[in-house]
């Protein structure tokens, strides 16, 4: 080996590379998103176009008009939440977030519950999308559907979107982009037409219900509630921007950045659309009788005229595969921080990275999960409670990690000191400010897991099966409780570190797996 001549630059140190070394992990994925790339995934995650369109009809059906004010509230409630995620992805810039957090915040047994349920959350928000996907590509082709073969579509978005997830984060975040292009095609472009040019309303109507609360016993306040439920799925998917920490540069900086600009632009997106298709809908009532399913198709081709149907159903599908593209990818990177410790169930395969640098385990365990859920669609129209299914299971994480950030803080074990930690400030701590942030991050948490869990009849079709009532709490309990058997009998949170800090004890660079590392693997002998 030639020796460096004397005087010669040093090569450049990867600091990137150096940071996963310090907290305790080699460099396996490919480190190339810049700081828009890693904005493009948390964008398509949280995507206007499928908060928008899978929530609009049923937000209009239980509150009326009046649900768009749901909207900004959710809103405000998910700022404090990625405040917390921020702080926290600064600090430690990996791929599984809530895992990594939650052991580092309060120890192994907490990181590892909560780690597992934000990694399900994640698969079974997978399949929303890919369900909710399913009747745009019947629409293309002006087919009506029945409930067995939107699970069969649904099934073969969640394989094809596998399939593009194989090639690496490049294609993905190539893919991606294309998909976002279309977002702002179907979501700007066509939301300020219609709200400048061809509104049949006036602005009086967000405070008319029409009627609606009829479905809650008559009580406008318990319809707002619903209505807050279902809203809660428009925000969701931000922290697909931490599940590419691993491939982002200067992460650390970078992904809490992404995260803020991901959820705020999507945030002003919807609410934008949500008033336009509403004040340009030639009638809302139909709406809110159920008459019409697909109200902003409804406004938009009444506006534009009928040519813009295909179209526009095309850029809206584009934009739907793009968000089960990048949520897909998000589950598989989840679930190869998990399965690289040997703490998740046949760790030795999950945790498998392909030559493109794909985690290709993940990408087939997240698939199997995902698919598995699709069952509840089989037997009636499940749009409705798999919102609340994939909503309630994604907010259950946020919770626990608000609520493990706080109790770290109260205790004085961890002080936040990543490089950033707000939207207004590049470096420093939050202080006193942090903590109250972080208090409401987790009363507000709290309550929506809860509102969303809280089994509702509206949320499901007429003569629906039971268990679509109750998706939601019956979802979160599953995981939960499954969790806490596998806790008890292979006992993966003796496999990791109690020491509530970085890790420093595999080595990084040598592409071979540390002592610690192997020793995992030869103990998980799936």
């Amino acid at each position: 080996m030639t020796e460096p001549r004397a005087g010669s630059p040093a090569p450049p140190i990867d600091t990137d590379a150096a940071r996963l070394s310090d907290l305790g992990y080699r460099q396996e994925l490919r480190r190339s998103l810049g700081i828009l790339g890693n904005i493009s995934m948390g964008f398509a995650v949280v995507s206007p176009v499928v908060a928008l369109y899978a929530v609009a009809m049923v937000g209009t059906t239980i509150a009326g008009p009046a649900w768009i004010w749901a909207l900004p509230l959710v809103l405000i409630g998910q700022c404090l939440v990625v405040n917390v995620y921020a702080e926290l992805a600064s600090q430690w810039p990996l791929a599984g977030g809530p895992y990594q957090w939650g052991r580092r915040l309060l120890g192994p047994t907490f990181g590892w519950m909560g780690g597992w349920v934000w990694q399900f959350a994640v698969m079974f928000g997978n399949t929303t999308v890919a369900y909710l996907a399913a009747p745009w590509v019947f629409a293309l082709f002006g087919i009506t559907p029945t409930p067995g073969a939107m699970v069969a579509v649904a099934v073969s978005i969640l394989l094809g979107c596998m399939l593009i997830n194989a090639y690496g984060i490049r294609v993905l975040s190539l893919i991606v982009s294309m998909g976002i292009a279309a977002e702002a095609v179907a979501s700007v472009l066509v939301g300020f037409a219609l709200l400048l040019f061809f509104r049949e309303h006036g602005f009086a109507l967000f405070t008319d219900t029409m009627g609606a609360e009829a479905l809650s016993g008559g009580s406008s306040a318990m319809a707002f509630l619903a209505a807050v439920a279902v809203a809660g799925w428009a925000f969701i998917g931000f922290d697909a921007c931490v599940s590419t920490s691993e491939e982002t540069k200067d992460a650390g900086r970078q992904v809490p950045r992404a995260m803020w600009w991901a959820l705020l632009s999507v945030g002003a997106v919807v609410i934008l659309n949500a008033m336009a298709v509403a004040l340009a809908h030639p009638a809302p009532e139909k709406v809110v009788l159920g008459e019409d399913i697909d109200p902003v198709t409804t406004a938009v081709v009444h506006s534009f005229g009928s040519w813009s149907d295909k179209p526009f159903v095309a850029v809206v599908l584009l934009g739907f595969l793009a968000c089960a593209m990048a949520s897909q990818g998000g589950a598989a990177r989840g679930l190869y921080s998990l399965a690289r410790d040997g703490v998740f169930p046949f760790s030795r395969h999950v945790r498998k990275v392909n030559k493109r640098q794909a985690p290709i385990g993940g990408l087939v365990a997240s698939t199997l999960v995902s698919g598995s859920a699709l069952l509840l669609g089989l037997d009636a129209t499940a749009i409705g409670s798999l919102i609340a299914f994939g909503t309630a299971a994604t907010f259950l994480p946020f919770f626990l990690t608000s609520l493990a950030a706080l109790v770290a803080r109260l205790r004085g074990t961890w002080v936040p000191a990543g490089a950033v930690t707000s939207a207004a400030a590049a470096a420093g701590r939050q202080g006193k400010k942090g903590t109250c942030l972080n208090v409401l991050a987790v009363l507000w948490t709290g309550f929506e897991v809860v509102n969303v869990c809280w089994p509702r009849a509206i949320l499901a079709p007429p003569g629906a099966p039971w268990y679509q009532v109750w998706a939601g709490l019956i979802g979160t309990a599953v995981i939960i409780v499954v969790g806490l058997v596998y806790l008890v009998v292979k006992r993966p949170q003796d496999k990791i570190r109690d020491d509530h800090h970085d890790r420093h004890d595999r080595p990084a660079v040598s592409g071979k797996p540390g002592a610690d590392e192997t020793a995992e693997l030869a103990a998980d002998p799936s």
